[in-house]
């Protein structure tokens, strides 16, 4: 299981990837592409289906046996966004050296260090002219072999380095990508380098969304082997293990069974894509009609339905046990956790972590809870933000990791196999 979700992260260098990756097993699983600008056919028992959104969130359901107004919807929902710097326009910056850096801007809340010093390249989508202006088509790109490199200050000008040092965002970290050659290139660069790799005209390219990635493959790590270390861990091991769950589904359910991976969780999740959109209560409130529901009985759905909402937590870092609540020390391998908050940053309750907890106890697999050291801010993520739209019960929880919003982050085998289980256990519900 863990190699699948090695090849799955290397798969998915950023969310546009990640949601390609995600459409090709739905499709190899029998699932059909949804068109949401058209009218939903008839919706029947054992379909399964799914939608996307801007590229870069994606929402699957394998409908049951049970009508949504009668049994509700069981939903696990995670994001597809990790932190990382977005190419800007007009990226190119020619130094009098001939260098060639590229200008970015962070995207969500990088650990910037980290990404200092390693082997990256680019990815995302490039829009290109299609048939009219308001139908451009879109195509992803995947650099895979290292291109850039963001190179540290050498100790001897800078000696306060390991004393801590405050880095600038435009300044410090822009990537360079190598020598001009041709005073022609100049500007130019970037789009033939597109153009090249996507074998197209480049006077087709209208805009793009690119990012840096680090090239590094996920890998096992450990005295015996009980850690993977990845970017992106946060949160593509979640998705991962979402997807698994609806996957192995062999049978019709009773009870209809929703994957919803959304993007824009790092900035907020306030786009048409993220959590905060009403995209994913449209989509349920349209497939309840098209299995002859009433607007009522969609609100019936609603009452009755349940999410895990599964993004990940942090383990007890033993370099740092100050940070840590005094009687709650999460540990990793100690199997997935269940995140709670007094000011209600998350959906968890005593409710439905009760719920989630007795899922963990019928899949064998263990459970531990996480709350913040009352001196140390915690952060939000998929489950209140969602609620807002699509009122339901449900959890917080997530796979543990070390160095969240590192460039590589470090997580537990044995919880990742812990989490799938639970997953699947839930879908057996």
């Amino acid at each position: 299981m863990i190699l699948k979700l090695i090849d799955f992260l290397n798969n998915s260098p950023v969310n546009f990837l990640a949601v390609k990756e995600i459409k090709r097993q739905l499709v190899a699983a029998g699932y059909t592409e949804i068109d949401t600008t058209k009218a939903m056919p008839r919706v029947k028992a054992g379909d399964k289906l799914f939608a996307t959104k801007n590229d870069s969130s994606i929402f699957a359901f394998h409908i049951g046996n049970e009508a949504l107004a009668e049994k509700g919807f069981h939903v696990i929902s995670a994001h597809c966004d990790s932190p990382t710097f977005r190419i800007k326009p007009n990226a190119e910056m020619v130094d009098g050296d001939g260098s060639i850096r590229l200008n970015v801007e962070t995207y969500g809340g990088s650990i910037l260090s980290t990404w200092f010093d390693r082997p990256l390249s680019l990815a995302g989508r490039v829009i290109l002219r299609g048939t009219d202006a308001l139908h451009p088509i879109s195509q992803t790109l995947f650099i895979k072999r290292p291109l850039l490199v963001i190179p540290n200050l050498a100790i001897h000008f800078n000696r306060q380095v390991n004393d801590g040092v405050k880095l600038s965002k435009q300044k410090d970290t822009l990537p360079i990508l190598g020598f001009i050659t041709d005073k022609l290139e100049k500007g130019n660069i970037l789009v033939n380098l597109i153009a090249s790799e996507l074998h197209i005209d480049k006077q087709d390219i209208l805009d793009f969304d690119l990012y840096l990635y680090d090239t590094t493959p996920a890998q096992i790590v450990g005295l015996n082997e009980e850690f993977i270390c990845s970017g992106r861990l946060d949160d593509l091991s979640m998705v991962h293990a979402g997807l698994e769950a609806l996957l192995s589904i062999q049978e019709t359910p009773g009870t209809t069974k929703v994957l919803a991976v959304f993007d824009n969780e790092e900035t907020g999740s306030q786009t048409k894509q993220g959590a905060g959109s009403p995209f994913l209560a449209h989509l349920l409130e349209r497939i309840n009609l098209a299995q002859g529901g009433t607007q009522d009985g969609y609100y019936r759905a609603v009452e009755q339905a349940f999410m895990i909402s599964a993004d990940n937590g942090h383990a007890y870092h033993p370099n740092y046990a100050e940070k840590f609540d005094p009687t709650n020390h999460p540990r990793m391998g100690g199997g997935p956790v269940i995140k709670l908050n007094a000011a209600q940053k998350y959906l968890s309750d005593a409710a439905s972590a009760a719920v989630f907890a007795e899922i963990c106890r019928q899949a064998g697999v263990p459970c531990q809870t996480f709350v913040n050291h009352s001196d140390v801010a915690g952060g939000s993520t998929l489950g209140n933000i969602l609620s807002a739209s699509l009122p339901i019960k449900g959890v917080d929880m997530g796979a543990l990791v070390w160095a969240m919003h590192s460039a590589h982050e470090t997580a537990s085998v044995q919880d990742h196999t812990s989490c799938i289980r639970a997953f699947q256990e839930f879908f057996r519900q």
